[in-house]
């Protein structure tokens, strides 16, 4: 039996047991993370540098791309440590901040998605309000209420969360620290108060899915109503990507919280984890940019610049090298 003022730190569910595939895991999660860093910077460099992008669609994308970047590295890192130094321990201020920092960045990415939702809802079915609803100083408001939302629901569940006695040991069922994993190492009598705040949070979840859900049933009808196949052509793909990392983000978020108990067990929790935490960063950039000829365009000709003055830069060494000597 222990309690929350003995516990210094934690133990982390592992993803092999053997040397080899521990190493195998942290190379895997090394190119993931590099690869969520390339696409996610691609996009933000070319978002913030290129005017034809100073849009509210490219404002919201930029902002869900930096809570991409701070999710995947929120999770992947202590992992990727675990498995190269062959450890399990993360420490109680650790665990206390990763919690805090993806509580914060999964609210903050949910309220922005509900947000993007509203914005495609405006460009197609209120195309001619569209500058008047979602000005600069509107879109500031909204990403700035995505980010707050987020903060103060994660401050709220990790103070709660911290603040119970634990009696259940250390060993957290997952490769990262989790709420869930914490209520299941404290007392049974003690947790109905951060269980409370769970449900106000699911409730809001479900309003934010139901405002999205809504929204898209209007977004569809407008579409199916255009007469010319370009133009239908044109507002699918406008707004199909967004819903596509809705429908990735609420299944398996909906799956590792709401799965039957039966069902769980430590792989297929570690394979669920991954999938909803490191898996979405990766992938979004690729969803977003994979029809989007205005984004391909600006990072083509972000890439093509940073090539040409490295280029530039080389030959201009060269030179004075040989004019040196």
């Amino acid at each position: 039996m222990s309690n929350s003022s003995s516990i210094t730190h934690f133990l982390l569910l592992p993803f092999a047991d053997t040397r080899e595939l521990q190493l195998w895991h942290f190379w895997l999660f090394l190119g993931i993370s590099l690869a969520a860093l390339l696409g996610n910077d691609l996009i933000i460099t070319s978002t913030a540098c290129d005017q034809h992008l100073h849009t509210p669609r490219y404002f919201f994308l930029l902002n869900l791309s930096l809570l991409d970047l701070g999710c995947i590295s929120t999770m992947v890192p202590k992992s990727m440590a675990n498995s190269l130094w062959d450890t399990r321990d993360i420490s109680y201020t650790a665990c206390a901040a990763q919690i805090f920092f993806f509580s914060f960045l999964f609210s903050s990415e949910y309220s922005l998605l509900t947000i993007m939702s509203y914005d495609c809802y405006v460009a197609i079915c209120k195309p001619l309000h569209y500058g008047s609803l979602l000005g600069s100083r509107a879109c500031v408001h909204m990403a700035a209420a995505a980010w707050g939302t987020g903060f103060l629901d994660a401050l709220l569940h990790t103070a709660s969360a911290f603040s119970l006695p634990l009696c259940g040991g250390n060993a957290v069922e997952q490769f990262f620290c989790g709420i869930p994993h914490i209520l299941k190492l404290s007392c049974s009598h003690s947790y109905l108060r951060e269980v409370g705040l769970l449900v106000l949070s699911c409730l809001l979840a479900l309003g934010c899915f139901v405002f999205i859900v809504g929204s898209y049933v209007k977004i569809f009808r407008a579409v199916l109503s255009v007469p010319s196949e370009q133009g239908r052509h044109k507002a699918f793909s406008m707004c199909l990507p967004h819903l596509a990392v809705v429908s990735l983000f609420v299944s398996t978020g909906t799956f590792v919280y709401l799965k039957p108990s039966s069902f769980s067990s430590p792989s297929l929790d570690l394979v669920v984890s991954v999938r909803y935490s490191v898996v979405p960063p990766v992938v979004n950039p690729l969803i977003y940019s994979l029809r989007n000829q205005e984004l391909k365009d600006a990072v083509r000709k972000l890439v093509t610049g940073c090539v040409s003055a490295a280029i530039h830069c080389l030959l201009s060494s060269a030179m004075g090298s040989q004019c040196r000597s």
